[in-house]
């Protein structure tokens, strides 16, 4: 088996971050559904601000709200105002990985909103 990255939402803004949280990466529901991914699906955040990744897990906010949110921990890994890059990853076998076609683009616009996909 191969890990594959599934989905890559771009442009992404934070206008949440919230430490005192059991922790996760809330996402507006209709940009997840646009990546294809799941509830409490493991995710890799990169700060493009910063530099900085972690993973966690995402979880839905409400669909056209344009969420971005970060709580838990991972609030220390991105502020307000940073632009972040998430990403999905799955494992692929050989001959899946053959077939494979590449990640879910998702490209957001001016306030989180969906701009381009592709998948």
């Amino acid at each position: 088996m191969r890990q594959f990255c599934k989905a890559k939402i771009t442009n992404a803004v934070v206008n949440r971050s919230l430490a005192r949280y059991e922790g996760s990466c809330g996402i507006d529901a209709a940009v997840l559904e646009a990546a294809g991914v799941l509830p409490f699906e493991w995710i890799v955040v990169a700060n493009v601000t910063t530099g900085a990744r972690f993973e966690t897990y995402a979880i839905p906010e409400p669909a056209g709200s344009g969420a971005i949110n970060i709580y838990g921990a991972a609030a220390h890994a991105a502020a307000v105002g940073h632009e972040v890059i998430i990403m999905s990853f799955c494992w692929l076998t050989e001959d899946e990985a053959r077939r494979f076609g590449g990640p879910r683009l998702v490209k957001l616009g001016a306030g989180n909103r969906l701009e381009a996909h592709t998948g």
